[in-house]
């Protein structure tokens, strides 16, 4: 029978998390990044008109994307921004580090040629760029019906609430075999 002190049993613990950590780094750097962009007021998440959007919070979309990116070997950062500029520039970084995309542009799909712009520019890095909508805006008020950012994406996903991400995340998946 071996005895273990304290102090080597503490060192072997040490030892095990440290395993653990370089593990799950070296799992996340095996991971494709890609980003699920949202763009204003979608932070505000089950206050805002959740007969629209429901109940859930920006947290638990958060939490539900980097679950369904692990499921699928994507390493899924989740980003949100009420400023136009902001989001652009998350789609600079994107074309250029070739990271895909999941787009939910909110109230900027419908005028932002900006946003669209900087989308194409991830879509001609070669890399997917699917947008996503919470609610059905074909189904919602007039002026929300047309996107400007529908005909640079690689595909559109709409009114199947957060589960539209699932899809999404996907997708990208799917297109990154190939």
């Amino acid at each position: 029978m071996r005895c273990v002190t304290r102090a080597a049993y503490r060192k072997s613990e040490n030892l095990h998390e440290s395993s653990r950590k370089e593990m799950s780094e070296n799992m996340s750097e095996n991971m494709r990044k890609v980003f699920v962009v949202n763009g204003p007021n979608l932070g505000r998440l089950g206050v805002r008109q959740p007969d629209v959007y429901g109940k859930q919070d920006f947290q638990a979309l958060r939490e539900s994307c980097r679950e369904w990116g692990r499921q699928l070997n994507l390493n899924v950062e989740v980003l949100q921004s009420d400023d136009e500029a902001e989001t652009i520039g998350i789609m600079h970084k994107a074309a250029d580090e070739k990271i895909p995309v999941v787009l939910n542009p909110a109230a900027f799909t419908h005028y932002s040629y900006a946003l669209s712009d900087a989308a194409h520019m991830v879509s001609d890095a070669g890399v997917p760029l699917m947008e996503v909508h919470i609610s059905n805006p074909a189904a919602r008020e007039s002026f929300r019906k047309h996107s400007v950012i529908s005909p640079v994406a690689t595909g559109t996903i709409a009114g199947l609430g957060f589960y539209g991400y699932r899809l999404a995340l996907q997708a990208v998946a799917h297109i990154l075999e190939k």
